[in-house]
């Protein structure tokens, strides 16, 4: 839309201009001064102007890229659901026991200068331990996680919770999220998702509990994993889903997360790009006051 508007107006100005220049009755002097071409096209100031017009659109619209690249450097939130289900025995002794044994390793895994935060949830988020590169110390936040009283699954408010805490970081963040059920209460998963993009947080989820269920004290629980939602929360946001069926591969899911070494990177070019349309504008400038100026 815009360009051609910059045609038009280019176009319909070297009209103008060429009616001025007829005023001139002695195109021999003009010639002796301008060269033999007195009035041309001026193909090459109608590009850069282009160019301009196209670096400041693209900078107001905000624009971004995205590359996968080499990360070294992450911060970690683990999202431990600690809901009354977690204390199903398909996993022994129970899900939480197996969730918080493979937590532990992660921390063993990953590098000394590592952040690491912990948020635990039910039918809310509570964030058990701010981040920090102090190992020891978060694998004893991690042991005394334990089941929460509010009733519930809110995935969604464990997400936000998870971006928040990792707000306090200065390097790219990463959630892993643990959950054996679905949200059920509080803010919506497309809420979360977008909260987590907004702030360019990637999020891992790991669904935990057997296909045939489990049993809580005397009553058989059934698994009620969102499969779906979780591979969904994953895709989103660039990250992963792990189903883990047996203690092997939950552990292998956390050693997978803290063993990558690649995610999605969102690069803000916008202010890059309204650089460039200012020195472009310089270089019009310059043009236009040298061999491409006008008869006035």
């Amino acid at each position: 839309m815009f360009v051609p508007a910059i045609l038009l107006v280019h176009f319909i100005s070297l009209r103008k201009i060429k009616r001025k220049a007829m005023m001139f009755a002695n195109y021999e002097a003009m010639e002796h001064v301008f060269g033999k071409k007195i009035l041309s096209r001026n193909f090459p100031l109608l590009l850069v102007r282009v160019l301009i017009l196209v670096f400041l659109v693209f900078s107001i619209a905000g624009t971004t890229i995205i590359y996968e690249g080499l990360v070294s450097n992450l911060d970690f939130a683990l999202a431990i659901d600690a809901s009354a289900s977690m204390l199903a025995r398909d996993y022994e002794p129970d899900r939480l026991a197996a969730a918080k044994k493979a937590a532990l390793l992660f921390i063993d895994s990953i590098p000394e200068e590592t952040k690491v935060g912990v948020v635990s949830f039910a039918g809310a988020g509570f964030v058990k331990q701010e981040l920090s590169s102090d190992g020891e110390q978060i694998k004893d936040v991690i042991g005394k996680v334990d089941i929460e009283l509010a009733g519930g699954t809110a995935i969604g408010e464990a997400i936000i919770s998870s971006v928040n805490l990792l707000l306090g970081g200065q390097r790219n963040g990463n959630i892993i999220l643990l959950t054996d059920s679905e949200n059920n209460v509080g803010p919506s998963i497309s809420d979360a998702i977008a909260y987590a993009k907004k702030f360019d947080v990637t999020i891992n989820t790991i669904g935990i509990g057997t296909e045939e269920g489990a049993v809580i004290g005397d009553t058989t629980f059934v698994v009620g994993l969102d499969s779906e939602t979780l591979e969904l929360i994953a895709g989103q946001t660039g990250g992963k889903y792990y189903r883990a069926r047996t203690d092997i591969e939950l552990e292998s899911a956390f050693k997978e997360i803290a063993t990558s070494t690649t995610r999605n990177i969102t690069v803000d070019i916008s202010s890059y790009l309204m650089l460039v349309a200012f020195g472009v504008f310089i270089v019009e400038l310059v043009m236009v006051n040298s061999k491409y100026r006008t008869i006035p």
